[in-house]
C-alpha cells in the first residue's frame, strides 16, 4: 500500500509564502516522478509542478513559474513545494501525486497515487 501525505497548508495573506511537504511511504513504493496538483472550488484539478527522483527535470505550470519551486529529498522520500508571492487565485486544495513510469507529464490521469490534499487559502 502506497501512501502520500501532504502537510504545510494554511491561511496566508497575498504576497506571502508557504512551503508544502509530501512524504511517501509504503513497503513497495517506487516511482519515477512526483507532482503537485491543485483544485479550486468548482474547477478541475490542474497541474502545478513535477519533478523526477533521479535527475534534474522539473516542470511548472505557466501560472506559477518564477513563484513556486519544487524540490525533493530522495533519502526521505519527500517532495516540497515552496510557494512565494502567493495570490488569491492560488487558493485551492493542493495534492501530491506519484507517477510510476517515465516520462514526466502534466496530465493528472498519468499519475498513479494521490494524497488526500492540503488546503491553501490566500486571503487578506
Amino acid at each position: 500500500q502506497v501512501q502520500l501525505v501532504e502537510s504545510g497548508g494554511g491561511l496566508v495573506q497575498p504576497g506571502g509564502s508557504l512551503r508544502l511537504s509530501c512524504v511517501a511511504s509504503g513497503r513497495t513504493f517506487s516511482s519515477y516522478a512526483m507532482g503537485w496538483f491543485r483544485q479550486a472550488p468548482g474547477k478541475e484539478r490542474e497541474f502545478v509542478a513535477a519533478i523526477i527522483w533521479g535527475g534534474d527535470i522539473r516542470l511548472y505550470a505557466d501560472s506559477v513559474k518564477g513563484r513556486f519551486t519544487i524540490s525533493r529529498d530522495s533519502a526521505k522520500k519527500m517532495v516540497f513545494l515552496q510557494m512565494n508571492s502567493l495570490k488569491s487565485e492560488d487558493t485551492a486544495v493542493y495534492y501530491c501525486a506519484a507517477k510510476n513510469l517515465p516520462p514526466v507529464r502534466t496530465d493528472r490521469n498519468d499519475y498513479n497515487y494521490w494524497g488526500q490534499g492540503t488546503q491553501v487559502t490566500v486571503s487578506s
